[in-house]
């Protein structure tokens, strides 16, 4: 098996996974496509024992999450039952809270409390893992947001599922950030940037705008790097025609959705 494997992930879909009847349409769609394994975020209410049987019977493995903190917080146990079944090792938290990102000590403070439920989701045999988005980039004097939540959080336990458009949004060099994370993610998401002639940042299917891929996967591909699921959050076509395009580059850089 080669890593990382490229996923789909649903938040790129999810005007199409408000009710259980079109999630099973989109897994079966994901699956044609040639998509077998998917990121569950951004989906309308289902039990989870439904949704396992709609991706079993659509050949998708569950490979991530996106969880809300407050459910981390207050629903824990549900967390742990729900990933257990799904046989999903990685519990995903899509960013976080708002409270805590309005200055330093905020940041620390996540970093401490997100630490202790990663370490009780460790215990479990699960993984934490941290979407970030650009502002963790914001700098409060000589240090940034994310450089805070690297350093304050639980090595150990406190994973990073860093997201390359974001981080070229934020200033910083997705490249330098995956060799920095080496060790504390095997979770990734690829989303390429493009540029207007407004000279606004574009999200655009992986190989279609500006990113330096072949640096990219060299660099996940060094430090171990499992998953790659592909996001575009706003898509100026089709999502899923975007979903397929995004793969069939990936698959020219040597990349596959196989899984074993």
């Amino acid at each position: 098996m080669s890593y990382p494997i490229i996923a789909a992930q649903l938040y790129t879909v999810r005007d199409f996974t408000k009710i259980p009847k079109d999630i099973e349409k989109t897994f079966k769609k994901l699956k044609e496509i040639g998509y077998n394994a998917v990121q569950v975020s951004g989906i309308g209410p289902i039990e989870h024992e439904r949704l396992k049987h709609m991706a079993d019977e659509a050949g998708l493995k569950i490979c991530a999450t996106h969880i809300s903190f407050d459910k981390l917080e207050d629903d824990f146990d549900d967390v742990v039952k729900q990933h257990k079944l799904w046989d999903c090792e990685y519990v995903g938290l899509g960013s976080m809270p708002g409270e805590y990102r309005t200055n330093e000590e905020g940041f620390k403070n996540f970093a401490h409390k997100a630490s202790e439920i990663a370490r009780r989701l460790n215990d479990q045999g699960l993984k934490f893992v941290y979407h970030n988005h650009n502002f963790e980039f914001t700098r409060f004097g000589n240090t940034t947001g994310m450089d805070i939540l690297f350093n304050e959080s639980d090595p150990d336990a406190f994973q990073f599922e860093m997201d390359t458009f974001w981080v070229q949004a934020g200033g910083a060099n997705p490249v330098d950030w995956i060799k920095k994370l080496k060790g504390r993610m095997e979770v990734i998401h690829f989303k390429d940037m493009a540029v207007g002639l407004d000279m606004k940042p574009i999200m655009s299917e992986v190989g279609e705008g500006n990113l330096n891929w072949k640096d990219i996967i060299d660099a996940c591909k060094d430090i171990g790097v499992k998953w790659a699921p592909v996001e575009q959050d706003i898509c100026k076509r089709d999502p899923f025609e975007s979903l397929s395009i995004s793969l069939k580059n990936l698959k020219k850089m040597g990349l596959s959705s196989e899984v074993k």
